[in-house]
């Protein structure tokens, strides 16, 4: 046996044979590796105690800026009980790759068949994925989804004007490979100019997408009418939302909602600064054409109720021409976690949670508005978590001063600056107001 890795357990006839069917005297003449970057089998880390590396990572772990974040922007956290870390840190949990063989995985693959169902009865649409990267790779294979399945000959998919930056590279990217093309729409005071969007959707848009609460925090007052228009062209309409909204705003499939994407991680994680777990619920019409995986509920041989991965659609999976998405992971264990604190909390603790997120906003808003020099919320009606502050200074400076008080906020234009609160920071909103004062 060849010196390497037991899962690829060669003999050494096995692997001269392989090497010399192309060409190759050795194994490391397949790789062509420059020699500054080569492993010679020293790593050049002297060895050290265990203490003493521990009190070096401590002393340059202190060395971060100590800041209060009231960061959002499609990045949200709430305060997650101990018991989810408990739970999902379980070894049958935490060790689990793709759930591909039930008969060892019952566990896990009940916990994700309930996380489905959250999401199908907080959208009211009758099926929902076990998973997606984030929310801007479900928006992005909606749109594809739209683009295979579409109702009508046109390639346009129109999306609001004010998008976060990282969601519309992505849908770009995905897209590309397509005939569809992404446009533009016009906003009204953070919300969906309907006029605007009517006289802009005909027969070759594929589909329509709108978010509530919007990126800034709006929430969008006239879901149904967007519903209707995406309707009467024949377009499928997506909405972006969360999951702690949506146990709050408007039931996605009451306003005409065909698929809902949005981020999940607001329930089960701590900001992860780049991880997410995307939400993609659909009507039964599109099952199909349901990107990532499926869990199905079922009977074993001895007529007991058991789950399992169903109507794969993956290109690995099937021939590469019919596959709908060749998404290759998913974020199982962290719609585990999701799924545990959307239980922990049950349908009332959601419903308390969504409603803290708007009247937090609202009371922050108007200590804010009352400061000499702001102006709080830009956008008039409700919010969602966050909101637009104009201030007179340019907002790059008040925000600088504000870091060095020790609070970070977006700049989001040059006086505007966007301010998220939830549960994490609620108790510090009086130092932010304080901190505001202060720097103005």
């Amino acid at each position: 046996m060849t010196r390497g890795s037991p899962y690829a357990p060669h003999t050494d006839a096995e692997t001269k044979e392989m090497l010399a069917a192309v060409g190759a005297e050795s194994e490391e003449d397949l790789f062509d590796i420059p020699e500054a970057v080569r492993f010679d089998g020293e790593f050049g880390i002297e060895a050290r105690r265990e203490r003493d590396v521990r009190r070096e990572i401590a002393t340059t772990l202190a060395k971060n800026d100590d800041l209060t974040e009231f960061l959002g922007r499609g990045h949200h956290s709430h305060y997650v009980p101990s018991l989810v870390d408990d739970l999902s840190r379980r070894s049958e949990f935490l060790t689990s790759y793709t759930q591909y063989q039930p008969e060892i995985t019952q566990g896990f693959l009940q916990v994700l068949f309930e996380y489905q169902s959250m999401l199908v009865e907080l959208t009211g649409l009758p099926v929902a994925n076990c998973s997606m990267y984030d929310d801007a790779t479900a928006l992005a294979e909606a749109a594809r989804l739209a683009g295979r399945a579409r109702r009508v000959s046109g390639e346009r998919v129109l999306v609001p004007e004010i998008l976060r930056e990282g969601k519309r590279r992505v849908l770009d990217n995905y897209v590309a490979g397509t005939d569809l093309d992404v446009e533009t729409y016009p906003m009204d005071d953070g919300t969906v100019d309907i006029d605007a969007l009517e006289a802009q959707v005909d027969e070759d848009v594929a589909m329509v997408y709108a978010e509530n609460p919007t990126v800034r925090g709006s929430i969008e007052p006239r879901l149904a009418e967007i519903g209707d228009i995406s309707d009467d062209s024949g377009a499928l309409f997506c909405l972006g939302t969360d999951i702690v909204a949506l146990a709050l705003l408007e039931e996605p499939a009451s306003v005409g909602a065909d698929v809902v994407v949005g981020e999940a991680d607001a329930l089960g994680m701590p900001t992860s600064y780049g991880m997410g777990l995307g939400l993609f619920a659909t009507r039964e019409e599109f099952l199909r054409q349901v990107p990532g995986r499926l869990v199905g509920a079922s009977e074993d041989a001895a007529d007991k109720r058991a789950y399992t991965l169903t109507l794969q659609t993956r290109e690995q999976h099937i021939r590469k021409e019919r596959a709908t998405s060749n998404i290759c992971t998913n974020q199982a264990w962290v719609a585990l976690r999701t799924a545990m604190h959307a239980a922990y909390l049950g349908p009332s603790g959601l419903v308390d949670l969504a409603k803290r997120c708007v009247t937090d906003a609202e009371s922050l808003a108007a200590e804010l508005d009352g400061l000499k020099g702001v102006r709080a919320p830009v956008h008039d009606g409700h919010h969602f978590r966050e909101f637009v502050v104009h201030v007179d200074q340019p907002a790059k400076a008040i925000a600088s001063d504000l870091e060095a008080e020790g609070f970070a906020v977006h700049v989001v234009g040059e006086h505007r600056l966007q301010v998220c609160v939830t549960d994490l920071n609620a108790s510090k909103t009086d130092a932010l107001v304080s901190a505001f004062e202060e720097v103005l």
